[in-house]
């Protein structure tokens, strides 16, 4: 659901940019032309057109890359301009607008940075867990391969083509950084707002306006349709997973005798609902983001998704795991990464000429967070399911395959 609220700001912001048409009137459209997709033809459509995009997107974003590399004169060139990106006006006397000093180096510091290496790789990998291996968006293409091999062979497909994004978007990123520092990296209100319609930053807009810069007037057309392409292929897997899940999972607790036409009339209203939800928390993502979008959708994985993959690794590798355990495990999870993201939300960061007024709590780094919040659900669902009675033996099975 949260993926599916990104991704409509997202794709609205980019034809808000290109087309400078209203960024509500932009969505409507957006959803528009995928809900034509997902209503009609269901999973089927949804996976033949991912399948045709996926080649459109790789591309488009290959020819992007390359062609900004080009403009600003190759990699080494970019190292040398990013770290000079800074925009005209600034606030007097501070280090707003400036690049960190860090950007270049991977790994960063375990404390002084945002992004410690201890924390990305010990708070970051219960997300990627979540995602990967538990979130109904992957694990529904994964169910309809005609094979096991198909099943694998496309996984490990994905994990190649994952490696993709640091070329085909950081990189590009960057250099959009570099050629239109004024527009990308304002600082001050006013001229955010000239530049992208946004107070906080524009950063969001970096990609839009790299294509908008370099390219000529027929291949704007055609980035515009690639883009669109990825944004849809995200949107109508997200419709059609959330509409399988209400569906098939709780409708039928509700109406055991549902028929299959009952059924289906449930899944294509149940994906008005969710796009009538996604569209009143837009107005929030704007207030809460703080103009990076990638940061913003981190965050809240940060917070939702740790105590999913704890019970997800226990089930697999612990046989003394029971549903009780795994219930309240979550449970209490759920309870602390919801009270860290209401006080996170209500304590935004400070904008960088203002001075840091939020308690240790909401400071630590969410990636730190979501590292203590797993240890948290992993603790909860031993000591329950110790507590409780063990699953009958012929109902567990483990199977490391």
């Amino acid at each position: 659901m949260q993926g599916f609220n990104v991704d409509l700001y997202s794709g609205a912001l980019f034809i808000n940019q290109a087309l400078k048409w209203d960024i509500y009137g932009s969505m409507v459209a957006l959803l528009g032309l995928t809900a034509l997709f997902t209503v009609t033809g269901g999973l089927a459509a949804v996976i033949y057109t991912d399948t045709l995009q996926l080649f459109i997107m790789l591309a488009g974003a290959l020819f992007v890359m390359v062609k900004a590399l080009q403009e600003v004169g190759g990699y080494e060139a970019l190292q040398y301009r990013y770290m000079q990106a800074v925009p005209k006006l600034t606030y007097e006397n501070t280090s707003c607008g400036l690049p960190r000093d860090d950007s270049w180096i991977m790994p960063r510091h375990p404390v002084n940075s945002d992004l410690p290496w201890p924390a990305f790789l010990l708070g970051q990998t219960p997300a990627s867990i979540w995602y990967w291996c538990a979130d109904q968006v992957i694990i529904q293409r994964v169910l309809a391969a005609k094979s096991l091999s198909h099943a694998k062979g496309g996984t490990l497909f994905a994990a190649y083509i994952k490696i993709l994004p640091f070329f085909l978007f950081l990189i590009p990123g960057m250099i959009s950084r570099a050629l239109y520092p004024d527009d990308v990296a304002c600082v001050l209100p006013e001229e955010c707002m000239r530049a992208c319609g946004s107070r906080s930053s524009c950063y969001n807009s970096a990609y839009p306006r790299l294509l908008l810069g370099i390219l000529p007037a027929g291949f704007k057309g055609v980035m515009l349709a690639v883009i669109l392409a990825a944004l849809m292929s995200d949107l109508t897997s997200i419709f059609n997973s959330a509409s399988a899940m209400f569906t098939l999972d709780l409708w039928p607790r509700l109406r055991p005798k549902a028929g299959i036409r009952e059924l289906l009339i449930v899944g294509k209203t149940f994906s008005v609902i969710v796009v009538g939800l996604s569209i009143a928390w837009v107005p929030i993502i704007e207030k809460v983001q703080s103009g990076q979008l990638f940061v913003y959708i981190q965050r809240v994985g940060a917070y939702l998704a740790p105590p999913i993959a704890a019970v997800y690794i226990l089930a697999i590798f612990w046989k003394r795991m029971n549903e009780k355990g795994a219930f309240w495990a979550l449970m209490a999870g759920l309870l602390v990464g919801l009270v860290r993201l209401v006080l996170d939300f209500a304590h935004p960061p400070p904008a960088c000429n203002e001075d840091e007024y939020r308690p240790l709590v909401i400071r630590l780094n969410f990636m730190y967070f979501a590292m203590i919040l797993f240890w948290i659900t992993v603790v909860t669902a031993v000591a329950v399911s110790l507590l409780t009675e063990p699953l009958d033996s012929f109902r567990v099975r483990i199977s490391y395959c």
